[in-house]
């Protein structure tokens, strides 16, 4: 159990939080939500004891062992992979390294021997006998191939580091797992597979995320910061969104109750205050309007980018035509003899076990990359617009927001601009924030307004709801659901895919799937899990 007392955390004239008192109860799993900078992380890291608070105190029931999701990938990049899962339980680890030491001195005595056997006893007590297997147990579940668990970190890619270290945190059933954005690069498989993972965990879990199926999926309370303060709900996301909302329409008819009240007796008094027979009345009414008062009702701190794409050109009926497609990227093969056929309005999701898979094929289709072969054809009334997954090339520069936006905006006009930075909450003075300073989540809403400037009826969009907190990936989510255009996307994020798509296109190495579908239908089908299965199984044949 958790439980803080008064817990402030300043960062120079900014207050985060002040004066929280709240407990986090054991067998629950608790989600951690607010806005973009309101302290989510911070949060973890003051309860994992990282960064201390400013004042009051996190209390932590005695003996506990606390499991963190690391968030700096090259931390362990001298570690096998194997033993960077099982430093996740640092006592266990430690005893293990302390126990190879000894057996390998090549001057081993009596006294090491009563030492290694105390070693032996207290090994056993751990589990440390099953260590390597359950390590390797979890790295299987998480997508990592036995051939790699003795590898160094070192040479494991970014989204394999993401998995390892997500192993680390859940290896050795730890008394409290904190989780900041466990999702973040995992296809949605594995999520789905963490998801069950946490539902039978039988301890404490404080997880933040952006991923609002996950956190309905594994959630029995919901921490909301907002405001300096956290408050605590019971239930998933979902529940927290209806309560709070009735919570707060509940006040609002409750002060006009009481508005309708106060009128009503500042009427009496007045017409009755000079009246001899009625003055012990207007009296009466004086106190009971005295003693009524309006509730103080806040607007959450909470924005929603005001997103909605539009398109000039009326689109023809075919948008793109490929045809035999195939690319390798060093040595890996990603897709061969891919054909398919997009038309107009149309919203297809790519899914892929290999996210790269998706990412080549969005850089194909928008020039950016040749395949192997097979080509790809455009309808002549098609205009593209592409959202891609790394964006970072697009803000190596020392313009300003609104000198950037400029760039792609045939208005050059000060208010068109400052228009659309308004619409993605940009205002005032960040127009004229350096582009090579911007977070991740303000560089997503300046390619989000860089696309509703461009007008296209065609969008590729890969991942875009990296980066942004959930209101803007509701915004996002509905301004796409509203759009008419095409759209041709990926995400890791389940009800943005179940919500948008209208066609799945899934692909692996030796074949594809393409089905019109909504996604839940898609992965409950029978006929096509068997064929999803067997894509799987396929060998490339040489």
């Amino acid at each position: 159990m958790i439980t803080t007392n008064k817990l402030t955390v300043r960062f120079g004239s900014q207050t985060l939080f002040e004066n929280v008192s709240i407990k986090f109860v054991s067998g629950n799993c608790y989600g951690v939500i607010g806005a973009n900078g309101a302290g989510k992380s911070t949060l973890l890291r003051v309860i994992s004891g990282e960064i201390e608070p400013t004042s009051g105190e996190v209390h932590i029931t005695k003996g506990q062992r606390i499991a963190v999701l690391k968030q700096n990938h090259f931390e362990f990049d001298d570690f096998s992979v194997i033993d960077t899962v099982i430093y996740g339980h640092k006592k266990l680890y430690d005893l293990m390294k302390e126990r190879d030491a000894l057996y390998a001195k090549p001057d081993f005595n009596d006294e090491d021997g009563i030492k290694a056997a105390h070693l032996e006893e207290e090994f056993a007590e751990l589990d440390g006998w099953q260590a390597e297997s359950m390590a390797a147990s979890l790295l299987s579940e998480l997508g990592i191939p036995d051939e790699l668990h003795y590898s160094q970190m070192k040479d494991l890619a970014g989204s394999e580091k993401v998995r390892v270290l997500l192993a680390q945190a859940l290896f050795g059933n730890p008394d409290i797992l904190l989780l900041d954005e466990p999702t973040n690069h995992l296809d949605l498989n594995t999520i789905a597979w963490l998801e069950e993972f946490l539902i039978d965990f039988p301890n404490l879990v404080i997880v933040v995320s952006h991923d609002r199926k996950f956190l309905d999926k594994v959630c029995t309370h919901m921490a909301d910061i907002d405001y300096k303060n956290i408050q605590l709900y019971t239930g998933n996301y979902t529940f927290w969104s209806q309560a709070s909302q009735l919570i707060q329409k509940q006040k609002e008819e409750q002060n006009k109750k009481t508005e309708e009240k106060m009128e009503e007796l500042k009427a009496f008094i007045a017409r009755f205050s000079a009246n001899a027979s009625k003055a012990k009345q207007a009296t009466s009414r004086k106190n009971m309007l005295d003693k009524l008062s309006l509730e103080e009702i806040r607007p959450s701190s909470r924005q929603y980018p005001r997103i909605r794409f539009n398109y000039q050109r009326i689109p023809g009926k075919d948008v793109v035509q490929v045809k035999g497609l195939t690319k390798s990227i060093d040595g890996e093969l990603l897709f061969k003899n891919m054909s398919f056929e997009i038309n107009q309005g149309e919203k297809v999701a790519f899914i892929s076990k290999n996210p790269l898979t998706i990412s080549v094929l969005f850089d194909i289709l928008e020039g950016k990359i040749e395949p192997d072969s097979g080509n790809i054809e455009w309808g002549v009334t098609a205009t593209h617009s592409y959202f891609p997954k790394d964006n970072n090339f697009y803000f190596e520069s020392d313009l300003t927001i609104m000198q950037w936006l400029a760039q792609y905006s045939p208005d050059q006009h000060v208010n068109f601009l400052r228009g659309y930075l308004g619409r993605m909450l940009f205002s005032g003075e960040d127009a004229d924030k350096k582009v090579n300073v911007l977070s991740g989540g303000e560089k997503v809403r300046c390619i989000l307004a860089k696309m509703m400037i461009e007008e296209s009826n065609v969008m590729l969009m890969d991942e875009p709801t990296n980066h942004l907190d959930l209101e803007s990936i509701t915004a996002l989510n509905n301004a796409i659901i509203d759009y008419t255009g095409t759209v041709l996307f990926t995400s890791q994020d389940y009800q943005f895919i179940d919500t948008v798509a209208d066609r799945i296109i899934e692909i692996a190495p030796q074949g594809f799937i393409n089905v019109r579908s909504k996604y839940t239908d898609y992965l409950e089908n029978p006929a096509l899990i068997k064929k999803r299965e067997d894509l799987y199984k396929m060998v490339v044949k040489k």
